[in-house]
């Protein structure tokens, strides 16, 4: 006891993050999150739609290419746009994989059977040597 009193700040941080852990876990993500790797051989294998919820800035500066750009912000009123691929798997990325989990858990609501998350986002992405196309 005396140790938690002297400590309460380090004791109170421990608290809060394992707590935002448990959080993520109970919550859950927006579908599976791939590696780098697994994303490239969904491309090339099942012809994966690439759909990219960045911002309008961030997408100018570097995409994957082949992908399409919807906006998390206006994700919700695009869905039917991409419902005709509702057969193919769809990979969803962000900058490092947090808005990409929104837009996944929006298109699991809305019955795709095959939705992931590129784990690592744009960055993991770009980390691995992969192409970008900035058109």
């Amino acid at each position: 006891m005396e140790f938690i009193q002297q400590n309460l700040m380090w004791v109170t941080l421990a608290a809060v993050s394992g707590g935002m852990l448990l959080w993520q876990t109970v919550k859950g993500s927006g579908g599976k999150n791939v590696s780098v790797a697994e994303a490239t051989l969904l491309i090339n294998r099942q012809d994966a739609l690439v759909v990219d919820v960045r911002e309008t800035a961030e997408w100018s500066a570097g995409h994957i290419p082949a992908a399409r750009h919807i906006p998390l912000s206006q994700f919700g009123k695009h869905i039917v746009e991409i419902e005709k691929t509702k057969d193919k798997p769809v990979i969803l990325v962000c900058a490092s994989g947090n808005r990409s989990s929104s837009a996944a858990r929006m298109l699991q609501k809305a019955g795709f059977p095959q939705v992931f998350n590129l784990a690592g986002g744009m960055r993991a992405w770009i980390d691995a040597g992969l192409p970008v196309s900035k058109k």
